[in-house]
């Protein structure tokens, strides 16, 4: 079901918008289907580690793998 309001964004926002849309007509089309696939980003990013935790929760593991493969390194 489709609810009509009102919302308030900067003149350049809606600018920019409307240059990438083929008319006025369907702005409200463009604006949810941007919300909806923000919010689908955030719920995804809210659930997994970022690199770096996994990389910070490995990192003892990771550093003495690295010295073992530096200890195999010959100078020249």
């Amino acid at each position: 079901m489709k609810v009509k309001t009102t919302i308030s964004i900067s003149d350049a926002l809606l600018r920019a918008i409307d240059r990438k849309i083929k008319s006025k007509h369907y702005r409200s089309q463009f604006i949810e289907t941007a919300m909806w696939i923000y919010l689908g980003r955030k719920r995804r990013n809210g659930r997994k580690p970022s690199d770096k935790d996994i990389i910070n929760k490995h990192a003892d593991e990771l550093n003495r793998e690295a010295e073992d493969v530096l200890s195999y390194q010959v100078l020249l």
